[in-house]
């Protein structure tokens, strides 16, 4: 109960008296309880779980040490919370609350009302070995689908066929979910970072972007890969090359102590050196967890101090518009003296003969 003692050491420090916390992420993280509605009190005498008829037997079974209160309206159970545990301050967060939501507490409740932001998030930013090991789990898999998928990739096919596919075999393979819907982007659609997999067919001349990963036991993992349809020309191996280069050399400055922003400038600088800088528009990477992102962030504007822990993301990318893009990303755990890299695949550039 590590979590909860930080919690309520927060809310010693502001002097509030409850922390009511309705994000079902932070939920899930604080209490283990992976249904899809309730709130959780945690004030310095209890900890409970407030959910309706569907999950009473759920949270029984995963929540052990929490206390079930169930509830008809939630609001009705809140004032009589607030009441009986003689509450002055009770602490949200603010970002899972609505407007409306907040005027009608602070109509009805007696006790003052205080938004917080990043009370949760912050404890998560750190993962446990067992946060670590799913992870490790999840990235596993993404690489064993997609050493599974390339042998059946060629031209003719279109992007959501092979999307598809690639879902299939993670899922066979052990996947709860999807991290994200996958993206395989061909050709000059591989030049938008998010794009999605369409009816476009593959053909020679086409570099195909691949970002997916899967979920296991809640926690998410991320990869991308490039590849190239036919014999690659020039322009093609002069952008992998520097992105492949990119990424290595980041990959190198992931440590603790080193600051987001830091490991950011060096993939950065190497693409501005090469004079595709206007072409990198995207910071370097992001923490993945049970969130596929999450703080901190590998960006210029993150100055977050890396810490032993952390699983952050290293993709740099290049996108020339009509031409064609190269993302490279590999999924790491921060460690002392540099990270641990989750994600197996090869990085070399893979040509569909």
């Amino acid at each position: 109960m590590e979590r909860v003692t930080r919690i309520r050491e927060r809310l010693q420090a502001e002097g509030a008296d409850v922390f009511l916390i309705s994000n079902p992420v932070n939920r899930r993280y604080l209490t283990g309880f992976t249904g899809s509605a309730g709130l959780v009190w945690i004030s310095s005498t209890r900890q409970a779980i407030l959910t309706d008829f569907r999950y009473v037997e759920q949270v029984k079974a995963e929540c052990p040490g929490w206390d079930l209160i169930r509830i008809e309206k939630y609001d009705d159970t809140l004032e009589e919370l607030i009441t009986e545990d003689q509450v002055q301050t009770l602490v949200y967060e603010e970002e899972h609350v609505t407007v409306k939501q907040l005027r009608q507490w602070e109509d009805r409740f007696s006790a003052k009302l205080q938004g917080s932001s990043g009370w949760v998030e912050e404890l998560r930013m750190r993962k446990t070995q067992n946060e670590i090991e799913q992870i490790r789990r999840a990235a596993q898999i993404a690489d064993e689908a997609f050493a599974e998928l390339l042998p059946n990739i060629r031209s003719g096919r279109t992007e959501r066929e092979i999307a598809l596919e690639l879902e299939f075999l993670m899922r066979e393979k052990g996947a709860s979910a999807m991290s994200f819907a996958p993206i395989v982007a061909s050709g000059p659609q591989s030049a938008l970072p998010h794009a999605r997999p369409g009816e476009r067919i593959f053909t020679y001349g086409d570099f195909v972007v691949f970002d997916f990963g899967c979920v296991v036991n809640g926690y998410c993992s991320d990869m991308t890969r490039t590849i190239v349809i036919g014999e690659p020309e020039e322009q093609h191996l002069l952008i992998y090359d520097l992105v492949l280069k990119a990424q290595l050399e980041s990959l190198q400055a992931v440590a603790a102590g080193r600051t987001g922003a830091e490991v950011d400038a060096v993939a950065r600088d190497i693409i501005t050196a090469a004079g595709y800088g206007d072409y990198f528009g995207h910071g370097l990477g992001h923490s993945v967890g049970l969130e596929i992102h999450e703080n901190p962030r590998l960006s210029k504007v993150d100055n977050t101090v890396l810490q032993p822990g952390m699983v952050v993301t290293v993709e740099p990318g290049v996108y020339l518009p009509g031409f064609g893009g190269v993302r490279i990303e590999d999924l790491v755990v921060v460690t002392e003296d540099g990270c641990e890299v989750l994600t197996s695949t090869f990085k070399e550039l893979y040509v569909v003969k």
